[in-house]
């Protein structure tokens, strides 16, 4: 009775050690074969080290790497950009006894006496060479009613500047100095070329640091001057991060192969880490004509405006207090009419809405001052104009803007 028991399980452990030892040549065979099947691993060379280093390198690195494209362009300009300073004296009248409460009590404020006194006001801008015969580019406001330019070069040479022509509306100026005929010239690229993102090197004496570089992007393109803040003037700037600070003003702002696309001009005073600059493109077409005439005539109506869209006229009207109803559409608000201006000998009124001049649209105030600044001095205008529920069509013609100066 108990002998197939025993067989049956001799059976059983002599089934469980041949499926064992089944399993292990199994595996000791499949080790041998996987090497033989597996592709090889790649050697790695101390050339193909370089080129994962190079491709994992950031853009910003491989551009400002130990050649850095920053120093190519500013050596590209080299010393064709200058300092300038100016010296102005300008005469007060001052009252020595009008503080004075005695002289006052006694004699009253007419017995005051007027006395003259000088004050010397000294500038500092920067600018930068044009032309190999000396003419040098710059903004107005550097050299406007100066007594005395001085041109220093970065070489330590100095010249006395001569203004050859100033215009205020684009605040340009051309200065020329007498120093041979072999001068160092700025390289002038062109600013419709330039995008949002482009490098932008300002070169300058921001503060009287001569020779001061700045790097950074362009921030935006055609920034009206009413959106800067400088109503007086008529420009689309070039907005930039890179550093711009007085003493800047004049000096070029170039792009990543060293040429100029503009010149460094408007800072405001709240703005932190904003810079503006004028177009190339419009300081080449402004220099020639100041060379030419000294001065440049612009075309005017003599309108004060704003943009006006009819969620701000809704604003103005639900106002119980506005002294005036708005038509609630897009146009130019008419502010104020300068007097014996254009516009008031052709009948505009302050509250007229500007909707067309000659056939064509007119949605912005930027793109009516464009529109004026690119007629002819004595040309005749078609402009239609709303006021209250009724359209009027006008007929205005241009006339010179004057100098404030």
């Amino acid at each position: 009775m108990r002998f197939p028991k025993i067989s049956r399980s001799l059976r059983q452990l002599t089934t469980h050690v041949l499926a064992i030892a089944l399993g292990v040549v199994l595996m000791v065979s499949t080790l041998q074969v996987l090497p033989s099947q597996a592709e090889p691993a790649p050697r790695v060379t101390a050339l193909d080290t370089s080129k994962l280093a190079v491709q994992r390198q950031s853009p910003a690195s491989a551009a400002i790497g130990s050649t850095s494209f920053v120093t190519a362009a500013v050596n590209r300009v080299g010393t064709a950009v200058v300092r300038i300073d100016t010296e102005r004296t300008i005469t007060r009248r001052v009252d020595p006894f009008s503080e004075d409460p005695f002289f006052r009590r006694f004699f009253g404020d007419g017995f005051s006496q007027q006395m003259p006194s000088e004050q010397q006001l000294r500038g500092l801008g920067s600018g930068f060479i044009i032309d190999k015969s000396g003419l040098v580019l710059t903004n107005a406001h550097v050299v406007d009613k100066a007594d005395k330019v001085t041109v220093r070069l970065k070489d330590g040479r100095t010249f006395e500047g001569k203004v050859q022509g100033i215009d205020e509306v684009t605040d340009l100026a051309v200065v020329k100095i007498n120093a041979g005929n072999d001068l160092p010239v700025a390289p002038l690229g062109s600013s419709s070329n330039v995008q949002v993102g482009d490098w932008a090197i300002a070169v300058g004496n921001p503060l009287g640091f001569d020779n001061t570089v700045t790097l950074g992007i362009i921030s935006t393109l055609k920034r009206s001057s009413a959106q800067v803040g400088i109503n007086d003037k008529r420009l689309d700037f070039i907005q930039t991060d890179a550093a711009i600070n007085p003493g800047n003003s004049g000096g070029p702002l170039l792009n990543g192969q060293g040429e100029v696309i503009g010149i460094n001009t408007a800072i405001r005073p709240d703005a932190m880490g904003i810079g503006f600059a004028i177009p190339i493109d419009k300081a080449k077409a402004i220099a020639a004509q100041l060379q030419r005439d000294g001065k440049v005539a612009h075309p005017y109506l003599g309108v004060q405006m704003l943009t006006l869209t009819p969620d701000l006229a809704k604003e103005n009207n639900t106002d119980p207090n506005s002294p005036i109803q708005i038509p609630e559409i897009n146009g130019v608000f008419v502010m104020r009419v300068v007097p014996n201006s254009p516009a008031a000998s052709a009948g505009i009124r302050r509250g007229d809405v500007i909707l067309q001049v000659d056939g064509k649209a007119i949605t912005s105030a930027e793109q009516l001052q464009n529109f004026v600044e690119d007629s002819r001095l004595g040309q005749v205008l078609q402009v239609k104009v709303q006021r209250g529920n009724q359209t009027q069509q006008l007929s205005i013609r241009t006339a010179e803007l004057q100098n404030n100066s």
